[in-house]
């Protein structure tokens, strides 16, 4: 029978460990602050910012969210990030991705302070994580991903796990973080453009996709007894709910179910853990920040 890989109920365990590390950071009187930058009125993003802020404030954490105006000037947001860089109450900083086109992001990424990138997006972030520096602030959804793989007990040393993605923000730090010492995995990367993807597809021991395209990944394209890590976020229309739509993976999940051993659900299986990694990260920028002023 297949496994569900519940990354809601996995997340409320965490958090609830956390909470205790918030709770033993404010006894050495440190409450660890989230700043989060969002610019313009984006629903989508502001529904996600908002739901970031409520996890902090469940947590003890201090949470804030900076909203600016769609038109807001490069340097105008530099001056926010440079006001936050400074404040010794804010741990971490985020700036909710995507932003305007007139915007250079890599630029606002790269002007956040390293030790308050809780998002793992900074080179310098990117780069200790890459070596396993245990400083590195690693990206928070491949983060999600290897705390769920470890805690749900799904074996990946000697496995091959297949990757169906490209990008800087999941796929690449994920490579690196299952490739490494401890999980020693073997990785084969590929995307959307890999021809005859499934020839890829079917030699995996643990299937990660992340891509953004609905049922790219058919039953078909599987093994029996895959495990299946669906990060795909797909809105699709559906007249019965109230927002109009649902969410939906890369991976066709009724399909895809009846042939892995276990797998991930859309909504409810790596967006939580990726919320909650977030929360991880933002508490080791608060407990690193106190080490260097002990």
């Amino acid at each position: 029978m297949v496994r569900t890989l519940d990354g809601t109920e996995l997340s409320r365990v965490m958090r609830a460990e956390m909470a205790q590390d918030v709770a033993a950071l404010q006894a050495a009187g440190v409450t660890p602050g989230l700043s989060v930058v969002l610019v313009g009125n984006n629903p989508a993003s502001q529904a996600y910012v908002a739901s970031k802020t409520r996890a902090c404030e469940a947590l003890g954490m201090r949470g804030q969210t900076l909203n600016l105006p769609e038109d807001v000037s490069k340097d105008e947001l530099f001056a926010v990030i440079d006001r936050l860089n400074q404040d010794p109450t804010v741990h971490g900083i985020l700036v909710q991705l995507p932003l305007p086109a007139h915007l250079p992001y890599k630029a606002v990424l790269e002007h956040i302070r390293p030790e308050k990138d809780v998002d793992g997006f900074h080179p310098l972030n990117a780069g200790l994580a890459f070596v396993g520096d245990p400083r590195a602030f690693v990206p928070c959804t491949p983060a999600g991903i290897m705390e769920m793989l470890r805690r749900e007990n799904v074996p990946t040393r000697g496995k091959h796990v297949v990757i169906v993605g490209r990008s800087l923000i999941v796929s690449k730090p994920l490579a690196s973080l299952l490739m490494a010492p401890g999980p020693d995995a073997t990785v084969t990367l590929t995307h959307r453009h890999t021809p005859d993807l499934a020839t890829y597809t079917r030699q995996a021991d643990i299937l990660i996709v992340a891509v953004g395209k609905q049922n790219l990944i058919t039953a078909d394209m599987v093994k029996p007894g895959v495990v299946v890590i669906d990060v795909g976020q797909n809105r699709v229309p559906d007249t019965s709910s109230d927002r109009g739509y649902r969410m939906v993976g890369d991976v066709d999940y009724d399909a895809v179910r009846q042939v892995a051993s276990a797998i991930t659900p859309v909504p409810g299986g790596v967006g939580p853990m990726t919320i909650t990694m977030l929360l991880a990260n933002t508490i080791q920028a608060a407990r690193q920040t106190h080490a260097k002023q002990a």
